[in-house]
């Protein structure tokens, strides 16, 4: 059994899907219940995913043995800074290894664009994300927004 992570628009069957099940989970986890088909539909209207495609950002689609089980996006902020965002491996898929080769994709992806510095905010309640992060060298940063969510903000250099 092998990962591959590639750039796939976001708008692909299998990345929508993805998005889709990233959504739920985030949602459900919040809400502290099951996340409705009608809400899941509502947080992905509008929730600015046009601008992972070049020359904005980019999205990566993992798939282990040819089957889609990971996403991640890459948003440029600047010319020096990108965002992290949309980080998700699907339950079945983790720990294989998809959300170690899934961040080396997105930091590739980041340099080839001329990025020096990848950041992202997260949530306490997403305690397997933040130990992914911590693992590959993101390290716990002062707030750089006021997102709505965001509990922990992490950065890493290039």
């Amino acid at each position: 059994m092998t990962w591959t992570v590639t750039p796939e628009h976001f708008a692909t069957p299998d990345a929508l899907l993805l998005r889709r099940d990233y959504y739920d989970e985030v949602a459900s986890r919040y809400w502290k219940r099951p996340a409705t088909g009608a809400e899941i539909d509502e947080g992905l209207t509008n929730d600015g995913v046009g601008l992972l495609t070049p020359p904005t950002g980019e999205f990566l689609v993992g798939r282990y043995d040819g089957k889609p089980a990971s996403c991640a996006g890459l948003l440029l902020i600047d010319a020096e800074t990108a965002e992290l965002t949309r980080v998700y491996v699907r339950p079945g898929f983790r720990s294989t290894g998809g959300g170690a080769l899934l961040l080396a994709g997105i930091e590739r992806a980041a340099r080839a664009f001329g990025v020096r510095r990848i950041r992202l905010d997260t949530r306490n309640d997403l305690v397997e994300a933040r130990g992914l992060y911590a693992k590959h060298g993101y390290r716990e940063v002062p707030a750089f927004n006021q997102g709505e969510y965001a509990e922990h903000w992490f950065a890493k250099e290039l």
